[in-house]
């Protein structure tokens, strides 16, 4: 159910945010849930054009799980969060993911699919976890992702000095967070989808729903606003990477989720897939 909130939430109120929170102009990776919000007059879209008026360039996670398919015989990496006795359906079996396609994950929520529906939006190669954006340096940002660097958004993203902001949503949802794993020396797990070269093994994150432990360690980074009923919190992206990477660093098991037997987890904290090629072997 949508919270309950007097007034319309207006392009002007998502501006005015913008500049409390001292974002105009930024590169701003988004996450959000937009019935936090109460009631937007012209929904997502309004949003996305209230950041880009307030001239920000918008990157969001675009994910698209239909395009996955079951792991190939000959490619089955230990310690990878998987269970390989377990079968599994193949959506992507017959399909190919191509970036001009808007196909996106319904759990992504509404903003990321308004963003892949204007046509000048630019949106990384990864078959499952792609990045899309608009503005400015939207193709500086998502040009550098591939298979096998899921990633090179966030990084981007961090060396223009852009933020995070998590619109009505948690730090479990915070992707950034993955790349501080990465950064803080775990590998990332292998998963398999219909790419455009047909299948291939792509780089993808583990499980998320621990991050909020790592709230500590970022709080005094944290900028907060509110729009409508909905609290915001960014973050910059430079800053968060280094904090949250030396969080984990110094204790590996903070994201872990409380599901008792979570293999992503226990598999993460051991240090991810023991991939030939990543070990050097």
């Amino acid at each position: 159910m949508a919270p309950s909130h007097t007034m319309p939430v207006t392009a002007f109120a998502i501006r005015s945010a913008l500049g409390e929170l001292s974002l105009s102009g930024r590169a701003l990776c988004v996450h959000s849930s937009l019935r936090t919000f109460g009631h937007v007059e012209g929904g997502a879209d309004t949003v996305v054009s209230a950041l880009l008026a307030e001239g920000c360039t918008v990157l969001v996670p675009t994910f698209s799980y239909g395009f996955g398919i079951a792991p190939p015989p000959g490619s089955r990496p230990a310690q990878n969060g998987w269970d390989y006795g377990k079968k599994v359906e193949s959506p992507g079996a017959g399909r190919l993911f191509v970036s001009a396609t808007n196909e996106v994950d319904a759990d992504m929520g509404v903003v990321p699919a308004a963003v892949l529906a204007r046509a000048n939006r630019a949106r990384g190669r990864h078959p499952l976890d792609s990045f899309a954006g608009l503005g400015p340096l939207a193709d500086a940002l998502v040009s550098g992702q591939t298979p096998l660097d899921v990633y090179a958004p966030l990084r981007a993203l961090a060396s223009v000095g852009g933020w995070i902001v998590l619109m009505g949503v948690g730090l479990e949802r915070l992707t950034l967070l993955h790349a501080a794993e990465q950064r803080a020396g775990r590998r990332l797990f292998r998963r398999w989808a219909n790419g455009l070269g047909g299948p291939e093994e792509v780089e993808c994150g583990g499980c998320s729903e621990g991050f909020g432990s790592l709230e500590p360690a970022l709080s005094s980074l944290a900028r907060r606003a509110r729009v409508g009923a909905s609290p915001w919190v960014a973050y910059p992206a430079a800053e968060t990477l280094d904090a949250a990477a030396a969080a984990i660093r110094a204790d590996p098991e903070i994201t872990r989720c409380g599901r008792s037997g979570c293999d992503r987890c226990a598999d993460a904290v051991a240090g991810g897939p023991l991939c030939a090629a990543q070990l050097g072997s």
